[in-house]
This record gives structure tokens, sequence and C-alpha cells, in this order.
């Protein structure tokens, strides 16, 4: 079976399709030959452009294939290439578009020395044809340029320079921007892992810390007592079915933007006696007060604070022997603090909790502006102060503390 033919296209499509390197040497080359010969014919005191002449305004280009990958060759080779086309005594036109490219590329990549090494050694030796050679050296009648050729010719060179350095500086502004969007992205991306940590652990935490000590109570009762091991298993089903519910919305914040909006609030302070019920059922005496006016508060603050009483109480139940535990809410117009304590003693595993869930509370705390104090009590047991600012900007200072009140 024989091949169609392609159809006929232009040399400079088939160029483009092997890439732009390639293209736009093409372009180069056609720009340099035309351009070129049309200039020749206004410029008597210069030699007309013959087979090795056409060659030279071909061979630039012909280097500018490799700029990319060698940038430095290709710079040397174009500016070489140049001044023999000087030397020859070809007449001047379009034929430092190859240089001036070369140029570009090499301080673009980062080769400035090289770059403008070459620039220097070109202007050289421009001078040392122009002044310095004999007549008899240089090919074609003798046709020095003038003082304000040379220094058309010295301006050029430096606007050409000047030019790549405007353009090398706008490529590294742009990778620099490019960087700087890229690490705010992996950072905020390493906020909401983090911030995902955080909540799936102050959830799962609290919950399956209850659920351990009620099946414990449920092994223990179920054949000497089954009725209050049922209250145990109660206990359990309710907690897991709260925590399940709490995870999913967690994770539906990973999901897409077409995904559904949670169904139920997060949790916040409205919903601190359902936590300490929870705490009773396992064990654990609690005691909720209030000090000061209470006042609604942004949803992250009142998720925050909701966390901090949730994991304080989460660590007596694992860390500490004690059976009760105090819950504080201090209002003043600076702030709220939440303060939980138990009178101790610590009991098996790290006093206090002061593993990841301490570590969880801290960066929350300090993620909402706040100070968070956690450590032993002096009369015994263990204390978790956490202060929150809760003044709108531009308000108050904090003076180191919320301000006491009556017991509510």
């Amino acid at each position: 079976m024989t091949e169609e033919p392609q159809p006929w296209q232009p040399p400079w499509v088939r160029a483009s399709k092997a890439g732009w390197p390639v293209a736009s040497s093409v372009l180069v080359a056609v720009a340099q030959t035309v351009g070129t010969s049309a200039a020749a014919r206004h410029q008597a005191g210069r030699l007309p452009l013959d087979a090795f002449g056409y060659l030279l305004l071909l061979l630039g280009p012909a280097l500018l294939v490799l700029r990319q990958r060698r940038p430095v060759a290709v710079v040397v080779g174009t500016t070489a290439v140049t001044v023999a086309y000087l030397f020859a005594g070809y007449p001047y036109g379009p034929v430092f578009i190859s240089l001036v490219v070369a140029v570009c590329v090499a301080v673009q990549r980062g080769h400035r020395r090289a770059a403008w090494a070459c620039a220097g050694a070109f202007y050289t030796a421009h001078l040392l044809i122009s002044y310095v050679l004999p007549a008899d050296w240089v090919r074609g009648p003798d046709s020095r340029p003038t003082g304000w050729q040379e220094l058309g010719v010295a301006a050029w060179l430096l606007l050409v320079l000047a030019v790549a350095e405007i353009l090398r500086f706008r490529a590294e502004r742009i990778e620099a921007v490019r960087a700087a969007a890229e690490q705010a992205q992996r950072r905020r991306i390493d906020e909401e892992r983090l911030r995902m940590a955080r909540e799936l652990h102050d959830i799962l935490a609290h919950s399956i810390s209850l659920i351990h000590v009620q099946a414990g109570v449920a092994l223990e009762l179920l054949d000497s007592r089954p009725e209050q091991a049922r209250t145990a298993l109660t206990t359990i089903k309710a907690a897991s079915k709260e925590a399940l519910g709490e995870v999913r919305q967690v994770l539906g914040t990973l999901r897409g933007p077409d995904a559904a909006a949670p169904r139920s609030p997060a949790p916040g302070l409205d919903r601190l006696d359902e936590l300490a019920q929870q705490a009773r059922r396992a064990g654990l005496a609690v005691a909720v007060r209030s000090r000061g006016t209470a006042r609604p508060l942004p949803q992250g603050l009142d998720l925050t604070a909701f966390r901090i009483v949730q994991e304080a109480l989460t660590n007596v139940i694992r860390h500490s022997a004690a059976r009760s535990a105090d819950v504080l809410l201090e209002w003043s117009p600076e702030g709220l603090t939440v303060q939980v304590e138990d009178p101790g003693p610590a009991g098996a595993g790290e006093p206090g909790g002061s593993g990841s869930g301490l570590i969880g509370m801290r960066e929350r705390v300090s993620a909402a502006g706040g100070t968070l104090e956690a450590g032993p009590r002096a009369e015994g047991g263990f204390r978790v102060r956490a202060w929150l600012p809760t003044a709108a900007p531009g308000g108050p200072a904090p003076s180191g503390g919320p301000a006491g009140g009556e017991d509510a």
C-alpha cells in the first residue's frame, strides 16, 4: 500500500513545526539576506555580496538554532561570524540581527559576562577594522566611518545590551512572582492540612476516649448489672454517631466546590452543656461556670473555645485520676478566658496530655491571636487557661487578661 503524497508547504511552515528556535532562525535568515541585499544598493563603498557573503549571512542564523542549549557557544560564534562579515568589506545591513538575538538569549540564560565580553569584542574589532588596520589589509574600497557613525554603532550596541538586561530582569521578576505564588499555595495547603489534623484529632480523641471508658464500664457490668451496661452502650452509640457526623462535616471541606454545604453548624459554646453531659456519662463530674457578660462570638473563635474545652476534658479523662473538672468562662470587653482544671492526681499516661492534643490547643489559640497557659497547679492537678481576644480591630488593647466578675 503506497502512502499518499503530502501537500506542499512553504519552508517557513515546515520550520515552525520543528520548533520555535528553528522557525525564528529561518525568519532571521530571511530578514538578514533580503534586508542586506536591499541595503547594498545604496552602499557604493562596500563590496557587493557574493557566495561567501551570503554564506556568512546564513551562518549566523544557523547558529541560533542551538541558542537555548548552548548560549555561550552561540554568542561567541555569531560574534565571530559578524566580525568576519565586516572584515570582508560587505555592506552594512540587518546582518547584526543574529548577534542581537544571541546576546539577548545569553543574558537571559544567566551568561551575562560572556554576552558583555562578546559585545565588547565586537566593538573592539569594529574599531580595529575601521581605524587601525592598514588599508591594504581591508577588502574593497577604503571607506572609513565618520566619528558620528562610530558613535551611532556604540549607542546601538549599548541599546542592545540595555534591552537584554531589561528582558532578563523581567524574566527574573516573573519567575520570582511565580515562585512566591507557588510558595504561598504550598503554605495555604499546609495550613489547611494542619487545620484538618487539629479538627480530626479533637473530634476523634474526645469521642474515642469517651467510647473507651464506656466500653470498659459495659464490660465490667455486662454480667452483674446489665441495665447499667445498657446505659454505657447507649452512650457509646450516641458518641460514635456524633463523632461520625462531625468527621463527615470536616471531610466535606475537602470536596470540590460542587459539594453540598454542611447540614449542621460547627460546634460552639452553645453546645458546652452537651459536652459536659457527655463527660459526665464517662464518669467525670463537670461544673460549668461563667463570669461577665456573655456575647456571641465569630464562628471560628467560637469553635476554638469549644475545642479547647473539649480537648482539656478529654485529657482529664485519659491522663488524670480525677473524677471531677471545673470549666470557667471569663468574659471581658477585651476577650474571653477559657479555663479548665482538675484536682488530680495524674493517672496513667502522660500527665496533662502534653502530647499532640496540647500542641493542637496551642496552635488554635495562636491562630486566634491569643495565649495559652497549661501546667500543674500548686495545690495539685492540672490547669489549662487560654485567653482569646474578642475586641474589634482598633478597639481597646488587651491588658494581659480579662477582668473578673461575678459568677453568672
